[in-house]
């Protein structure tokens, strides 16, 4: 554990709805006035969007796999070094992916390129991490072992699949049929690479919802929070350190569906975040400690 530089990460994959997380971070620290570094998990991808482009087409003429869910895809060493040094003495390199326009014109650079590497800045009370490889272990990259708080963002895989293609043909201009055709060319890399990451997590979050999505590439809308419930799955580290009673007491609706299994009304779920991540992280930064206050 890092005794004085906590990392946080949330990992999820593209469409899982991390951000929300991100969200609820940025209130706990507006709270109780902690400086964190941002890191992007983006940014950490080893090829710009046109190598990329060109590095997929020459892997499927050779039948092989390739995503940006793939190990090979991204700087997994560089990422598991940022969390190790940050957390032995708070600095490290970080850089920026340029994803559009907006972002890429204070810079001077086309979109879908990087940054260039540049130290974190000094002073900082945590590191959050947000993207798809928080908890990632290969056999020779263990980035998790450098994580202090590690929360998964997973809706049922038919929600997860809405949500991308939505956010994909809505906000960054690709066609149905392009991202269906992502979807499909990630399984590999997301049944290997992705989800085993849920099982290290300490708090995982699932959203499901309670309309019909079947048929995920016609859905025409983005199922709500109220028309879903979020299953809050606490892990091996945290299950007999939480306040059952005092979450169950908070959050009107909610019921414990397993001994570890906190579940709640989907529009909860933001203040749920907040509740049961505030506590947590000023645990850590105080006293370099992943527990429920005493």
């Amino acid at each position: 554990m890092s005794k004085k530089h906590p990392v946080v990460a949330v990992t999820g994959s593209s469409g899982a709805g991390t951000s929300t997380v991100k969200v609820a971070m940025e209130h706990i620290l507006r709270r109780d006035g902690y400086k964190a570094v941002f890191i992007e998990g983006d940014s950490f991808h080893r090829y710009d969007r046109q190598t990329m482009k060109a590095m997929i087409a020459e892997a499927q003429a050779e039948q092989r796999f390739l995503s940006h869910f793939s190990p090979d895809a991204n700087l997994l060493g560089d990422l598991a070094a940022l969390f190790r040094d940050y957390g032995e003495s708070g600095t490290g390199q970080r850089r920026l992916y340029l994803h559009n326009d907006q972002e890429a014109e204070p810079y001077g650079q086309p979109q879908g390129t990087f940054t260039p590497w540049e130290p974190i800045p000094p002073g900082t009370d945590l590191l959050f991490y947000e993207g798809l490889h928080g908890g990632a272990v290969t056999e020779e990259i263990n980035v998790a072992r450098h994580v202090d708080l590690l929360i998964g963002v997973t809706p049922i895989v038919n929600l997860e699949w809405i949500q991308k293609i939505h956010r994909d043909t809505q906000h960054r201009g690709y066609s149905a049929a392009a991202v269906t055709d992502t979807i499909l060319r990630r399984m590999y890399d997301y049944v290997h690479y992705i989800t085993p990451q849920f099982s290290r997590t300490h708090i995982n979050f699932q959203r499901v919802p309670t309309v019909d999505t079947s048929d995920p590439f016609i859905a025409r809308n983005i199922p709500t929070l109220d028309e879903s419930f979020v299953v809050i799955r606490f892990g091996t580290v945290l299950k007999k350190r939480m306040d059952y009673t005092y979450l169950l007491q908070m959050i009107q609706g909610a019921f414990m569906s397993r001994p570890n299994t906190l579940v709640i009304p989907g529009g909860k779920m933001g203040f749920a975040m907040e509740i049961i991540l505030q506590p947590l992280i000023e645990n850590l930064v105080n006293h370099g400690e992943l527990a429920w206050p005493r």
